[in-house]
């Protein structure tokens, strides 16, 4: 089982049509499952990932 250490939580809002017709809607983070080096998995969103991956190239 990953474990989720982001504090992430969906955000909601309205979709618009063209007739102005208001729908509720939610988008939720893109969670990623990443094997760290001891073998555990964790969630992480796909920024997180990207800016962990940026600091590694220093």
């Amino acid at each position: 089982m990953a474990k989720k250490i982001t504090n992430k939580k969906p955000l909601f809002g309205n979709k618009r049509s063209h007739a102005l017709n208001a729908t509720r809607k939610n988008w939720k983070p893109n969670l990623q499952k990443v094997k760290l080096i001891g073998g555990q998995s964790i969630l992480i969103t796909a920024r997180e990932l990207r800016t962990l991956k940026k600091a590694e190239k220093k």
